[in-house]
């Protein structure tokens, strides 16, 4: 029997604790128009709570990777759902702003104290053979959560726009009671030091450049201009994310339910693209022509919304660019994975890296333009978008004399 078999019930445990997260991320995406009106809140202060938590998640994963090699998987996974737990039922009692901010920066805490843990966990529980269909498990978990995250936060809130944040609440709290008694602790403290010294006991730590500076260094690297575009579409969708449910809430008076249903109905539809068509569309027409194409379409259909007026168009619209951006992250991801070489785990940083910056990014500047004119985020977000599309343009035709 294979590792990942005898380890199944962990492995599903894992699963439904990072589902959670990434729920209790995306609930908050169809009701903030009405905190908004409840709070008396800018669009701008929106923006900043929104990268308050791609901020402290950035900042703490680092932390917490560590911690976890030292103080073990399991204990940094309770603690990380226990602070998302708190998180989730301050954002539902929240009577402030600063108290809304107080929450969305405990659950980045709290995202980055889980994420590395349980990506650890499962490494350390899964073969190198059937490593990659544990993390695909994990994966899955974590595209679920996004998806239905708005789904379950704008049906809940037809019982109170609290409810959905106390729900989540409770639910992170019996999962890290369940976590804590069920769950075993994957490595002892003699295997974390032996793995992580390669094979040697040893009390001498491995100096790992920062963030900034691995950032830096990319920028003399081949695949530069790929994670430019990694942080573009995530500036982009943040973006459109950030002041969408603002935009319709303001022109045309969407409640919680309707602005749900068209995030998680784009959503969706991007999911089943991936995990059908998508390596058909790039075996057929080639990463670097996918990712051009996915530009000029993402930074076309973001300006359309400004010009639609009737439900069904909002609904085609938001489904053409959710769908844009669901099929150039992959692919960017996988031009950088083939740029890489033997740096696919440094590689996977820096895409991480860039995308966080992107999530910080894309709400701050939304806010701010929202507050100016509503219109603006969208049109920032297209500008943005058409021009990374002409860097791709110059980087295809570059490519082409490089090969000569």
């Amino acid at each position: 029997m294979s590792l990942l078999l005898r380890n199944r019930g962990a492995i599903l445990l894992l699963m439904i604790n990072i589902f959670l997260i990434f729920t209790g991320i995306g609930l908050v995406i169809p009701i903030m128009p009405t905190y908004m009106t409840e709070l008396n809140i800018s669009g701008s202060i929106v923006g900043l709570m929104v990268a308050a938590f791609s901020l402290t998640q950035l900042l703490f994963s680092p932390v917490a990777g560590r911690l976890s090699d030292k103080l073990g998987r399991k204990k940094i996974i309770v603690v990380g759902m226990l602070v998302f737990a708190l998180s989730e039922w301050l954002f539902g009692f929240a009577s402030s702003a600063v108290l809304l901010f107080a929450a969305r920066m405990l659950g980045g805490i709290g995202a980055a104290l889980i994420m590395p843990a349980v990506m650890a966990y499962t490494a350390d529980v899964t073969s190198m053979e059937d490593r990659a269909t544990g993390m695909g498990y994990i994966n899955a978990a974590i595209t679920t959560g996004f998806i239905i995250g708005p789904g379950i936060g704008g049906y809940i809130a037809e019982f109170g726009i609290r409810v959905p944040f106390y729900g989540a609440a409770v639910a992170g709290l019996v999962a890290a009671i369940a976590t804590m008694i069920v769950l075993p602790e994957s490595k002892s403290t003699a295997e974390r030091a032996t793995s992580n010294s390669g094979g040697k006991l040893t009390a001498v730590p491995e100096k790992r450049e920062n963030i900034v500076q691995q950032i830096m260094k990319s920028v003399r690297e081949p695949y530069f201009l790929s994670l430019i575009i990694v942080f573009v579409s995530s500036f982009g969708l943040a973006n459109y994310e950030t002041v969408f449910g603002l935009f319709v809430d303001h022109h045309f008076g969407f409640t919680a339910k309707d602005i749900a249903f068209i995030i998680t109905f784009g959503s969706i539809s991007g999911a089943v693209v991936q995990v059908t068509i998508f390596g058909w569309i790039l075996k057929t027409f080639g990463e670097e022509k996918v990712v051009s194409c996915c530009l000029i379409v993402a930074s076309l259909t973001v300006a359309l919304t400004l010009v639609v007026n009737k439900y069904w168009l909002i609904l085609l619209v938001t489904f053409i660019v959710f769908l844009s951006i669901d099929i150039l992250r992959p692919t960017i991801s996988t031009q950088i994975s083939r740029m890489a070489d033997n740096q696919q785990g440094y590689i996977a940083g820096l895409n991480s890296a860039f995308t966080s910056l992107g999530n910080i990014a894309g709400p701050v500047i939304a806010g701010f333009l929202f507050d100016i004119n509503v219109n603006y985020p969208f049109l920032s977000a297209s500008i943005v978008l058409l021009l990374c599309f002409v860097l791709s343009l110059r980087a295809i035709k570059l490519s082409r004399v490089s090969r000569g």
